[in-house]
């Protein structure tokens, strides 16, 4: 079986980025972002996911963290798809819910090829403590990874006050439903699981 493992470097005027990731792995990862925060967010989705990962980026953070984090969910959209590569034998869907504390967070997504993000929040759901690391960059971040890993996903906020509760509870949620989307079947036996004959 190929080692479903990729590398990319991604360098602009803003930001420089190194990333190496192993679909099949152990949950090991190295990440230095300079985004406390995001370290710790994408050490949980290598840790749920039982991948490995190795990130290092770097950017205009002087400016702000938009650039960095923007290009980092780009980076790291592109490795997770080359590393699937024609994507034979994946189970493609993939569906988790997690609590977190008082959050409640369901993942479902869709390795189709056609990229979309959908976020939405059950009513009474509030954002009642705006940490560095906000929900909307949590979203920024994720609709740059799912359009340049080709997937179709779905974030329902089910219940939650406490911002870092909701975005852990989402990453940690994604993590979950990736690994399960990404394993191979063995009843597909190396076919890609699709009518079309491609996703």
């Amino acid at each position: 079986m190929r080692v479903r493992k990729a590398t990319i470097k991604r360098k602009t005027s803003e930001t420089d980025i190194q990333i190496e990731f192993t679909v099949d792995g152990k949950g090991t990862s190295k990440v230095d972002t300079q985004i406390p925060f995001l370290d710790h967010m994408l050490t949980l989705l290598a840790k749920h996911g039982l991948f490995d990962l190795k990130l290092k980026a770097r950017g205009d953070l002087e400016v702000d963290i938009h650039h960095t984090n923007e290009d980092i969910g780009i980076a790291l959209g592109q490795v997770l798809a080359k590393a699937l590569g024609d994507k034979k034998g994946i189970r493609r869907y993939g569906s988790f819910a997690v609590p977190m504390d008082e959050a409640l967070i369901r993942v479902t997504l869709d390795i189709s090829g056609r990229p979309s993000l959908y976020v939405t929040k059950t009513k009474g759901v509030r954002l009642s403590r705006q940490p560095k690391y906000t929900f909307d960059d949590a979203i920024d971040f994720l609709r740059s990874f799912c359009q340049h890993a080709g997937i179709n996903m779905h974030i329902g906020v089910l219940a939650g006050e406490d911002t870092h509760h909701i975005v852990e509870g989402m990453f940690k949620g994604i993590a979950k439903a990736l690994d399960m989307a990404t394993c191979l079947d063995p009843r597909v036996r190396g076919k890609i699981p699709s009518t079309k004959g491609q996703l």
